[in-house]
């Protein structure tokens, strides 16, 4: 009787999986967790300009690597504390205007998962 039921459940839970993963793969849209970042990610890959602007200054500059570290202000839309963090560059010519001592503004959200700078601009 024990292993019947083991053979059914195992069966059932083989049938789920699969069919969970259909649906995903049927979808046009990859799946995510449900979190707020899903949509704070979705906001930030749309619209960049809704984000808020933080101030900080650049530690190091990675152009190989597409990576800019930043001392900045607290990040409200991403909950992060003040501190040097690195991010990846939305776009690689960002990291072209700036170099280590430039004070920035910047705005960044989370992207497939990573911190991204999606615009910056040096300061006085």
């Amino acid at each position: 009787m024990n292993r019947t039921f083991a053979v059914s459940t195992a069966a059932l839970t083989l049938t789920f999986l699969s069919s969970v993963a259909m649906a995903g793969a049927a979808s046009d849209k990859p799946m995510e967790p449900a979190t707020q970042g899903g949509a704070a990610q979705e906001a930030g890959e749309k619209d960049a300009a809704t984000l808020p602007s933080v101030s900080g200054t650049v530690t190091k500059v990675d152009e190989a690597a597409g990576k800019i570290s930043i001392d900045h202000q607290a990040i409200p839309n991403l909950s992060m504390d003040a501190m040097t963090m690195v991010f990846k560059a939305a776009d690689p010519a960002l990291l072209k205007a700036a170099k280590p001592g430039d004070s920035v503004t910047f705005t960044a959200d989370k992207v497939n998962g990573q911190l991204t700078v999606m615009t910056l601009k040096k300061g006085k």
